[in-house]
């Protein structure tokens, strides 16, 4: 798939949003990728993460022995993505305030993974599971995600794997452009959610 066709299917889902957003890392945006919009269909789902593995499957020369996702966005392309490449799925989630494998899922020395993401944005969400993965011993071969919003900006310590890269622009609080100053806020990510 080409990042155009990507970016074709969240348009086709009604997931790319317009407005003003608080992201999950606290920063200001007038453009949302609403991925559980996209989530709700399984074929397009299968698709896009169909096209995922066969990039993963491209650009990782080593030997895979796991897809390990962030909870709770990560989830979906995590195991569909998974499912296509025919390796176990496992997904971290917050406890404490930091992510562990939890559910009796068991990752060691011995095993390589890949980190699969929905949406990157400024990366933080995907640092926090490499660190996860690798506290527990188990050797991070490459992060991939569906799209890259961040524009190449996040930055990571392990080959970054994206089907899409856009560039859109967010802004702290109070840095703000005239268009979204003064005009309510939502915030529509998974993070924090009990």
């Amino acid at each position: 798939m080409t990042p155009e066709q990507v970016l074709g299917e969240f348009q086709k889902a009604g997931a790319l949003l317009k407005g003003h957003f608080i992201l999950s890392s606290g920063r200001h945006s007038d453009t949302f990728l609403q991925k559980a919009l996209v989530f709700q269909y399984p074929k397009r789902t299968a698709k896009l993460c169909k096209a995922l593995a066969g990039l993963i499957k491209t650009k990782v020369k080593k030997r895979v022995d796991a897809i390990v996702s962030p909870a709770v966005g990560g989830i979906i392309p995590g195991y569909e993505t998974a499912r296509h490449l025919g390796l176990p799925a496992m997904f971290v989630e917050r406890q404490d305030g930091a992510f562990q494998l939890r559910r009796n899922f068991h990752l060691d020395e011995t095993m390589n993974v890949v980190i699969v993401e929905d949406v990157v944005s400024t990366g933080l969400s995907s640092r926090e599971c490499i660190e996860a993965v690798k506290k527990m011993g188990a050797k991070v071969l490459a992060l991939a995600a569906l799209i890259d919003r961040s524009g190449g900006a996040a930055k990571f310590d392990v080959p970054f794997i994206p089907l899409a890269r856009i560039k859109v622009a967010s802004w702290e609080a109070d840095k703000l452009p005239k268009h979204l100053a003064g005009t309510p806020a939502v915030k529509p990510g998974s993070r924090g959610l009990k």
